[in-house]
């Protein structure tokens, strides 16, 4: 038996791979986006007391009452909008599932998907599933600016949902007011839902604002959104995440989540719940430590001779590697895995023509001090 056509094309995800080839050959790996430092003690205490004190057993499907609403109390506040945690708010195994539950729950086959490009790779799979179909719009360097004229020209061939992610993975992007304004008009004038992936929304730097598109006029209505604890908490193993929609949106996630996961971990559930009552000092105090690790990579890289985007969030930097002479970030990629002893990941798989993004390659800096002053060091390497 042979892999369903629709995932064939897609193979092993890039980040299994390279990880697995960072292990294989003792390299330093600044490819998947997970942490090498733990997450919060009282978080990981509100876990253990979560096993210890209250039930192993399933907890509701839409998730325990307690952290549905500590996510409508967050979204309230980044937003505006009060929502009943009973009826617009369902716990997911990570964004990825939620990403899942809506392509699923909510597009039919053959419908259009507006994907924007270079893309977190959930999100053609999610059309594949769905059996919906992708329309591409290309952020380009240097600035990865949403392009206007070809936003209007995908909006206007006509389409079920857009994906639309920010702080944007892998470019770095925090989508400004202007921006999403856009986006908001032509969601409404053509009745496009939005199917928003905000699970950077804390980690932002140099005082960039997280702007969530459902806040915007007519956007509640026809918006899901969704995070997750992993990225802002440390936590990438707990895979617990959340959609916020109106009734009618998350019906549809609903219908496809009981018959994904069902429900959620409780433990991890009842660490959330704490992690989401963290005081605003904490989400400083991690934006501040993303933003030196940052700037020490990016520094570092600028020195060695890479062309280097310094992203306005997320904790992924885009560089050019042309300097170097490779003839494209597959080559680049693989030679600093097996000579240099450095992992990274080749941008060119998050678009629908790799030529797009073979001039790049993306580094992760969610890595102590110590991890990225060793890589920058084995870097070196490729000048000689």
């Amino acid at each position: 038996m042979t892999v369903a056509s629709r995932l064939r094309p897609f193979g092993n995800t890039i980040f299994t791979e390279i990880s697995h080839r960072a292990r294989q050959r003792g390299a330093i790996d600044l490819g998947q986006g997970f942490p090498d430092f733990e997450g919060p003690d009282f978080v990981k205490r509100a876990a253990k007391s979560g096993i210890d004190v209250e039930s192993n057993q399933y907890p509701p499907s839409m998730g325990l009452p307690v952290l549905r609403e500590r996510i409508a109390a967050g979204f309230q506040t980044q937003t505006g909008i009060a929502v009943d945690p009973d009826s617009n708010v369902t716990v997911t195994s990570g964004c990825t599932e939620a990403l899942a539950a809506s392509f699923l729950g909510l597009v039919e086959p053959g419908e259009r998907v507006i994907l924007l490009e270079p893309w977190y790779d959930a999100y053609p799979v999610g059309c594949a599933l769905a059996g919906a179909l992708p329309r591409f719009v290309t952020l380009r360097p240097p600035d990865f600016r949403l392009p206007e004229a070809e936003l209007r020209a995908a909006f206007a061939e006509g389409a079920r949902a857009i994906v639309f992610n920010t702080p944007h993975n892998p470019t770095g992007r925090v989508f400004d007011h202007d921006e999403l304004a856009l986006v908001a008009e032509l969601c409404v004038s053509h009745d496009v839902t939005a199917f928003t992936d905000e699970v950077y929304e804390h980690i932002r730097f140099d005082g960039k604002a997280h702007l969530s598109l459902a806040s915007y006029p007519g956007m509640w209505e026809r918006t899901v959104t969704m995070s997750s604890v992993g990225k802002s908490f440390s936590l990438t193993g707990w895979k617990t995440g959340w959609a916020v929609a109106p009734e009618d949106l998350t019906a549809g996630v609903r219908a496809a989540h009981q018959f994904l996961t069902f429900t959620t971990p409780n433990p991890m559930q009842h660490g959330t719940a704490v992690a989401l009552s963290a005081p605003q000092e904490y989400f400083e105090e991690l934006r501040a430590l993303y933003t030196s690790r940052r700037d020490l990579l990016a520094e570092g890289l600028d020195r060695l001779g890479f062309g280097v985007y310094t992203p306005e969030g997320t904790y992924f930097l885009l560089a050019d590697h042309r300097p170097f002479g490779f003839s494209d970030d597959v080559a680049f990629v693989n030679h600093v895995i097996e000579h240099v002893g450095v992992a990274a990941i080749p941008p060119s798989v998050f678009y629908n023509d790799p030529a797009d993004g073979a001039e790049l390659v993306r580094f992760a800096f969610c890595k102590s001090e110590d991890t990225l002053r060793s890589a920058l060091r084995r870097l070196e390497g490729i000048r000689r």
